[in-house]
């Protein structure tokens, strides 16, 4: 028996701030209109769904109480249709695919949608945290110089692979020219579903997030977003090279992927697109946080029984540039394969929505190529990571 992906929608990005496009569109709604798209392109009945997986990293305010429960209700499904809402922080949607396709495998579900969402405009990062002690006596215990915010981490992560502020800087600029010529030439428009809001002449349809004409010449204006006296004393060795250019911007999105046992999907006259082939997640060092990307891809490509040349597509989330330019540097990677349609520097990154988001970039690009196996690894929050790879069918 196999999982496999029946389709796979998103969003377009909007910039995680007052005024952005999407800002003033609930994140229950926003949710709720990636799982109305779902239903609609296939034609399934929702009332089939077994369960709603959905990943969100900032549960606080509107995207509290569970908000794939919210979404669910908020897009018409029938009222025995379950959600729940998890946390694996960046890689909670990817997660959500984990459960959604392994609950499948197991006989548990025969259709499920793994999902996520974050509205960073009107629940900005930490905004579940502020003022509270989250890590505990026992860990600060454990790590007593105390750990440090991802940006920090992906700091000495580029230290450590010795990759300099050009490095970063023409890495940024490559991820807004490659969305952009896919953006102009209609390569995310079977993935996004345009959005109505409140107040907007039109329907959006487009990522707000894409800088058409980035140059690594004008990135390499910004100053440093990190760099304080605190953490300069404490990494005297750091040059201080992330800023806003080479990272990925706060976003607002949303995306879901429908998943069904193969047989079921034949039995409802529905063509599968890819088959879940292989999954992995791992813990790594909380200090180096963002480098869980590569024991995972090690894991997953042991358990798929691949090397990486066998892969066709890898889509390596780019919370910051060090982050897929250290994953490509330990495994000497292919660059041509790596985030070919650009990747969060340029399509943003709303945290809870980003795995899903990945899944259907990843998913659309091995369609249009007619390439076999796509591999999507995600760095988290805590030292963590989860790598997917997908097999077209």
């Amino acid at each position: 028996m196999n999982a496999v992906i029946v389709d796979a929608v998103r969003t377009p990005s909007g910039k995680g701030k007052p005024g952005g496009q999407l800002s003033e569109v609930h994140p229950a709604e926003l949710l709720s209109h990636v799982l109305r798209a779902l239903v609609e392109r296939t034609g399934v009945d929702p009332s089939l769904v077994d369960d709603v997986i959905t990943g969100c990293v900032t549960q606080a305010g509107e995207q509290s109480l569970n908000i794939g429960r919210s979404a669910v209700l908020g897009a018409g499904f029938p009222e025995h249709v379950p959600a729940t809402t998890i946390d694996r922080q960046c890689g909670s949607s990817q997660q959500a695919t984990h459960f959604a396709a392994q609950g499948v495998l197991s006989g548990a579900y025969d259709v499920a949608i793994a999902c996520g969402v974050e509205s960073m405009s009107r629940l900005p990062i930490g905004a579940a945290t502020l003022g509270q002690d989250v890590l505990g006596p026992a860990v600060a215990r454990r790590y007593p110089d105390g750990l440090v915010n991802q940006g920090v981490s992906a700091e000495i992560i580029a230290a450590r692979w010795k990759l300099t502020r050009e490095d970063l800087d023409a890495y940024a600029a490559r991820s807004h020219r490659l969305a952009a010529a896919t953006a102009a030439a209609g390569g995310f428009a079977k993935e996004i579903v345009s959005v109505g809001v409140h107040g907007a002449t039109g329907l959006v349809a487009e990522d707000e997030t894409v800088r058409t004409g980035t140059t690594a010449e004008r990135l390499a204006d910004l100053r440093p977003s990190f760099a304080d006296e605190v953490m300069s004393a404490r990494f005297p060795d750091i040059d201080w090279r992330i800023t806003p250019g080479n990272s990925s911007p706060l976003t607002d999105g949303a995306s879901a992927v429908l998943i069904m046992n193969e047989n079921k999907a034949q039995a409802l006259g529905l063509r599968p697109r890819a088959r879940f082939h292989s999954f992995a997640v791992t813990g790594s060092d909380p200090l180096l946080m963002l480098t869980g990307v590569i024991p995972a891809t090690e894991k997953v490509l042991a358990r798929a029984g691949l090397n990486l040349d066998d892969i066709d597509v890898y889509e390596v989330n780019e919370a910051f540039a060090p982050v897929p330019l250290a994953w490509q540097h330990e495994f000497d990677a292919d660059p041509e394969r790596l985030n070919p349609r650009g990747g969060a520097i340029a399509l943003g990154h709303p945290l809870g929505a980003s795995g899903t988001r990945l899944h259907t970039t990843l998913l659309n690009y091995l369609e249009a190529t007619g390439g076999r196996y796509g591999l999507q690894t995600m760095c988290e929050g805590g030292g963590m990571a989860n790598a997917t790879i997908i097999e077209r069918v």
